[in-house]
C-alpha cells in the first residue's frame, strides 16, 4: 500500500519528464529535417536545362534569379506571413521570411538565354547550355 502512494506522484513526474523531452526533440528535429525551400526539380532536355521550383503565393516581381560562375543558380525571395484578423491560430506550418536557394547545375549555362515563368505557384526556368559545355566534333586529319 505504501508503494502505491509514492508510485503515482513518481509516475506523474516521469511522465511529465518524458513529455518535456519529446517536445524538446520534436523542436530540434524540425530544425534538422526541414526540407529546402523552394522544392525543386531539375532535368535536361537536349541542349536545355529545365528547373521547376514550388513557390506558392509568390509573385515573379518579388523573386531574384541569378546565374553565377556559369553553373550556379540562385533563387532569392521573401515569403510573407499570413495574417489572420479575426481568429486564433491552431497550427502554423508554412514558414515565412527571406529565403535563398543555390543550386549547382550539372554544366555551365548561358545567362543571356534564361527564361522564367511563374504560373500556379510553380516557377519554371529554361536555361540553355553554354557554348563551352556543348560537345564539339573534332575533325581528324589523315597524313
Amino acid at each position: 500500500m505504501r508503494l502505491t502512494r509514492f508510485a503515482n506522484p513518481l509516475w506523474n513526474q516521469l511522465h511529465q519528464f518524458q513529455t518535456d523531452i519529446n517536445r524538446l526533440f520534436d523542436r530540434w528535429d524540425e530544425g534538422l529535417t526541414a526540407p529546402a525551400f523552394p522544392a525543386t526539380n531539375v532535368w535536361e532536355d537536349g541542349e536545355q536545362l529545365n528547373v521547376e521550383a514550388e513557390l506558392p503565393g509568390q509573385e515573379l516581381k518579388d523573386l531574384e534569379i541569378y546565374v553565377t560562375v556559369g553553373n550556379q543558380l540562385t533563387l532569392k525571395g521573401q515569403r510573407r506571413p499570413v495574417t489572420v484578423d479575426k481568429g486564433v491560430w491552431h497550427r502554423q506550418e508554412r514558414g515565412h521570411g527571406s529565403f535563398v536557394r543555390v543550386l549547382t547545375l550539372p554544366y555551365p549555362v548561358d545567362p543571356d538565354k534564361v527564361t522564367a515563368r511563374l504560373e500556379n505557384g510553380v516557377l519554371t526556368l529554361k536555361l540553355t547550355k553554354h557554348e563551352s559545355a556543348r560537345p564539339r566534333k573534332i575533325p581528324v586529319k589523315a597524313e
